[in-house]
């Protein structure tokens, strides 16, 4: 099984948005969005990928890549 990986990095890029930002606008903690952006998350709410997306004015599959190859958990 494959893995979902987290392009919020990419994203930010491409909108020239910098981490707190993006935090504020989101209303979550720079933590919370560093974890989000680097991955290290295993779980996050729709509430706050809607958010994300209406931040970025992007859809979810700008941020969330299957990644078929890659085994899950990492």
């Amino acid at each position: 099984m494959g893995n979902i990986v987290l392009r919020l990095d990419r994203m930010m890029t491409e909108r020239k948005i910098s981490l707190g930002d993006l935090a504020e606008k989101v209303g979550i903690s720079n933590v919370n969005l560093s974890k989000i952006k680097t991955g290290k998350v295993t779980a996050i709410r729709f509430s706050t990928l809607s958010a994300i997306c209406e931040a970025l004015s992007c859809q979810p599959g700008d941020i969330l890549e299957y990644d078929p190859d890659s085994p899950a958990g990492e």
